[in-house]
C-alpha cells in the first residue's frame, strides 16, 4: 500500500488482505518496528483488525516478548508492517533476524502486507524519506518482490520526480508506485492494482530514452 489502512481510517484495503487468507478468523500479526514500537500505534491496530474480526498480535522490538520469531511469524496467516522510517526498520530486523524470518514466512505461504515503510522493504530497492525530511532517496530492501517501489506517489511533493529520475538515470531498477489509498497485490508472477478511493492509482514506472522515464498508470480493482 502506498498509503492508507487501519492509520488512515481506510478498512477497504485491510479487508482485502484479510480476505485472501481462508479463514473467517485469521491471526495477523503487526510490525511496528518503523515507528519505533508506537504504543498508540499498536493499539489502533488492535482495534481495528479485532472490530474485522482477526486475531491481532504484534511482534515488538523495542520491547521484545518472542523468543523464536522465525516460528512465530511462521504460525501467522498474515504479516502487517507499519508505517515510519524504513531505513530504521530494517536495520533492526537485520539485528533481530527478523529480516530471515521473514522470508521465511513468505516461502512458507503466509500473506505480507504494508503500507509504506511496510510496502517499501518487500522489495529490491525504494525510495524513502528515512534520510531527509521530506525527501525521497534510494535504499535497498529485503528483495522479496524484483524492482523498485515508491509510496505515497502523489501526495509528498519529493517523491514523484525524484522516484522518476531516479529510475531514468539507472540508479534505481524498474519499478512501482502506489498512491494513498492504492496498492498492488503481488501473487506469483502476476500482480492486480487495487484502489479503496476514487483518483488514487498504482503506476508502473520504467527506463525511457536517453536520460527519460515511462509512468503508466496500472488498470485497477475499485473496492469502494
Amino acid at each position: 500500500m502506498g498509503g492508507g489502512g487501519f492509520s488512515m481510517d481506510d478498512p477497504l484495503l485491510d479487508r482485502f488482505v484479510l480476505d485472501l487468507v481462508d479463514s473467517p478468523s485469521p491471526k495477523v500479526c503487526f510490525v511496528p518496528t518503523a515507528s519505533g514500537d508506537s504504543p498508540g500505534y499498536v493499539d489502533k491496530f488492535c482495534a481495528a483488525f479485532t472490530a474485522y474480526g482477526a486475531q491481532p498480535s504484534v511482534l515488538s522490538l523495542f520491547y521484545r516478548e518472542v523468543d523464536n520469531i522465525v516460528e512465530f511469524l511462521g504460525t501467522q496467516d498474515a504479516i502487517y508492517v507499519g508505517g515510519g522510517n524504513t531505513v530504521n526498520m530494517l536495520k533492526i530486523w537485520e539485528i533481530h533476524g527478523v529480516d530471515e524470518a521473514m522470508r521465511a514466512a513468505w516461502q512458507g505461504g503466509v500473506v505480507l502486507a504494508g503500507l509504506s515503510a511496510g510496502a517499501n522493504c518487500w522489495f529490491d530497492a525504494f525510495t524513502t524519506d528515512s534520510y531527509h525530511v521530506g525527501g525521497a532517496d534510494p535504499a535497498v530492501g529485503l528483495g522479496l518482490l524484483a524492482g523498485s517501489f515508491s509510496p505515497h506517489h502523489s501526495s509528498e511533493p519529493a517523491r514523484r520526480p525524484a522516484f522518476a529520475k531516479l529510475i531514468a538515470e539507472g540508479t534505481l531498477p524498474a519499478g512501482y508506485a502506489c498512491d494513498d489509498y492504492a496498492a498492488i497485490h503481488f501473487s506469483g508472477d502476476a500482480h492486480q492494482a487495487i484502489t479503496s478511493r476514487p483518483g488514487a492509482a498504482a503506476y508502473r514506472v520504467s527506463p525511457g530514452e536517453g536520460d527519460t522515464f515511462d509512468e503508466v498508470q496500472l488498470t485497477a480493482a475499485y473496492l469502494g
